[in-house]
């Protein structure tokens, strides 16, 4: 997701921390964690996006929030993280499934951040693999980055070459007619391709006729499948929920006057290029 204006804090010298960020808005972190928030389906920051980040964060397979209070970055990618917010820990409860025990943890999101929660940019290199931090280790480490105006949003269009959804947020856009989005998408033809991010398959496939690839897209967020003879193969082989793995992106955009047979040769070439017909789900 393609940040937007922001005031660039600089890193040089005395830069700001987070931490101290927190603490001059009045919030005792005490003895507290960094959680750095990474996965998919949904990722955390679509869950964030969604106003379900801390139902998301609250199911955890250890017990790994043994501390008063979370520090919650998500990640945004290379060494850019977005502060989601301080949640005091309240309690913990097994919840066993399967064969399988999760923990359900109990929290409390702690009032007087708003002016913070998805508007600060943390830059921090994690070089390691572990997403549950000791505070008193790494909490100096978190160096404010960027200060957003507003809060980050999925409404903030990227451009065509930035463009990556998921289902998901691909639903959520379609559902609100998010305007940067639907204006954007609904005036181009072109070619886009659907990952599997289970497995990295690919299909290709392209948008023709009067609403472009915003008309193309809506079908796959009502269906998963969007009508696609191999992709509902594919969803009945694996059952309900496998297009939540779907990522979309857009590999080429033209004039909505194309004709039919110039976006099915562009087509034909991405499916050569990505040989998404040996190695993925196009059959033709």
């Amino acid at each position: 997701m393609q940040l937007s204006e922001a005031d660039h804090v600089s890193q040089e010298g005395n830069s700001i921390r987070l931490v101290d960020l927190i603490e001059l808005a009045g919030v005792a972190l005490r003895d507290f964690k960094v959680h750095c928030a990474t996965g998919l389906n949904p990722t955390p920051l679509e869950a964030f996006f969604d106003g379900d980040f801390e139902a998301w964060q609250c199911q955890q397979s250890a017990r790994n929030f043994q501390c008063e209070r979370i520090v919650s970055l998500i990640h945004l990618g290379g060494t850019r993280w977005l502060f989601a917010g301080v949640f005091e820990v309240l309690g913990c409860d097994p919840a066993p499934a399967g064969g399988v025990t999760r923990y359900i943890y109990k929290t409390c999101e702690v009032p007087g951040l708003d002016h913070l929660v998805g508007r600060v940019i943390v830059d921090f290199r994690r070089e390691f693999r572990a997403s549950y931090l000791r505070g008193s280790r790494y909490g100096n480490a978190l160096h404010v980055a960027e200060l957003r105006p507003s809060r980050m949003s999925i409404g903030d269009f990227p451009g065509y070459n930035a463009a990556c959804l998921s289902l998901a947020s691909l639903r959520t856009i379609i559902r609100e007619r998010i305007p940067t989005w639907l204006g954007a998408l609904s005036s181009v033809a072109g070619v886009y391709v659907i990952t599997d991010t289970s497995c990295g398959k690919h299909y290709v496939g392209s948008a023709r006729g009067a609403d472009g690839i915003w008309g193309r897209w809506t079908a796959y967020a009502k269906t998963g499948h969007g009508g696609d003879v191999e992709l509902l193969a594919l969803l009945k082989e694996k059952g309900p929920g496998h297009e939540d793995h779907f990522q979309f992106a857009l590999l080429e955009i033209c004039d909505l006057g194309a004709g039919d047979e110039v976006i099915l040769a562009r087509e034909g070439h991405w499916k050569d290029a990505l040989r998404s017909r040996e190695f993925g789900y196009n059959s033709n």
